[in-house]
């Protein structure tokens, strides 16, 4: 779930299929949950031995086999030779900084997406790998770690919610990609919520750290718009070709996902432009506070020139000088700088500069 790049140098002249784990150290127990069901019956459970599950694959029902933790290579190795899953396959899923897509075999369709998540302690977007496998009759996903966004899809096939015990594999997995793109939507409305709140302030009173918050926040819609962009590809594949494991009926709610998809990626990118807009206010306005702080500066200056000037004569030490006997000459001098300062606040407010 880093944010960090992943580092790839670990397989490095290493020949193509072999497994190594890149990314996060997380768990290194990989827990395994099995969940079988058709439409009048359902069952649930968690796996020690994966060898005890492998047949699933040739049930009359349809399989759901979730893998939490990516570290136990030999479990995974032992997967992909009960399944006949090609190497490549299996190197993609323990390499956890892989671009979105979506690969056809001959006898199932393999799917890499990111599951997004917002951590408001760090206030980061956070980025997990989920690779998904359909098959005939099952469904295999690998996660990074424990925890994603699939309770309510779990949750409707306990209680035989909706069509989704009535349909077929390939419906779950419209069913996990759809719960994936919600979670999109979420993160959507926790920053458009905190854009709303820093354009209230930025008229009124703009600060440094504002600026470091829309800084912050611009990265992380790059990310966001990163992790989504391939994504559309993926679904617009998926829904648009001809493919033995996806029926016609599940295209359909493959291409709602896509949809919802662009207008994810619509609003990044709205979030973004306003994001440039607020920077450009944010500078604008510090610009016009400072052009006001000194406009006032100035005018102060301006008044005090003649003041100096008489002071300065006054001030001068030569013998003769007439207003210096003067009995009022202290009062006179008081009124004259008075007059002039009044005179030159009256002739700023005509002028429209004050």
């Amino acid at each position: 779930m880093t944010r960090a790049i992943k580092k790839a140098s670990k397989k490095a002249g290493l020949p193509p299929g072999t497994l190594v784990h890149i990314g996060e150290k997380g768990q290194a127990e990989s827990r395994i949950h099995l969940i079988v069901y058709e439409e009048s019956d359902l069952r649930e459970k968690e796996v020690r031995e994966i060898e005890s599950v492998l047949p699933f694959k040739n049930h009359p029902t349809v399989s759901w086999l979730n893998i939490d933790g990516l570290q136990d290579l030999d479990l995974i190795q032992r997967i992909g030779n009960a399944l006949a899953i090609h190497p490549l396959t299996l190197e993609d899923i323990v390499n956890t900084g892989q671009r979105a897509k979506t690969e056809e075999f001959d006898h199932y369709l393999f799917v890499v997406l990111k599951m997004l998540r917002y951590d408001p302690a760090d206030r980061h977007i956070r980025a997990e790998q989920v690779s998904l496998i359909l098959g005939e009759r099952y469904l295999m996903s690998f996660q990074e770690l424990l925890g994603d966004v699939f309770d309510g899809v779990r949750e409707r096939l306990r209680k035989g919610k909706g069509r989704i015990r009535r349909s077929g594999a390939d419906y779950l997995l419209y069913a996990l990609m759809d719960a994936i793109v919600d979670q999109y939507f979420i993160i959507l409305e926790t920053f458009g919520e905190k854009i709303e709140d820093i354009e209230e302030e930025l008229l009124t009173y703009p600060t440094h750290e504002m600026l470091q918050e829309l800084h912050d926040i611009k990265r992380e819609m790059i990310f966001f718009r990163k992790q989504v962009w391939p994504l559309r590809e993926i679904l617009n594949s998926l829904s648009k070709r001809e493919m033995d494991l996806i029926t016609e009926a599940t295209g359909v709610f493959l291409r709602d996902v896509y949809d919802h998809t662009i207008q994810v990626i619509d609003t990044i990118e709205s979030y973004r432009d306003v994001l440039s807009g607020m920077v450009d206010i944010y500078l604008s306005t510090i610009s016009n506070r400072m052009n006001e702080t000194m406009k006032v500066l100035t005018i102060i200056a301006t008044i005090f020139i003649p003041v100096t000037f008489v002071a300065g004569i006054y001030g001068m030490n030569f013998a003769y000088m007439p207003e210096l006997k003067w009995p009022w000459g202290y009062l006179w001098f008081w009124g004259v700088v008075v007059a002039t300062a009044a005179g030159m606040l009256v002739f700023f407010r005509r002028k429209k500069w004050l």
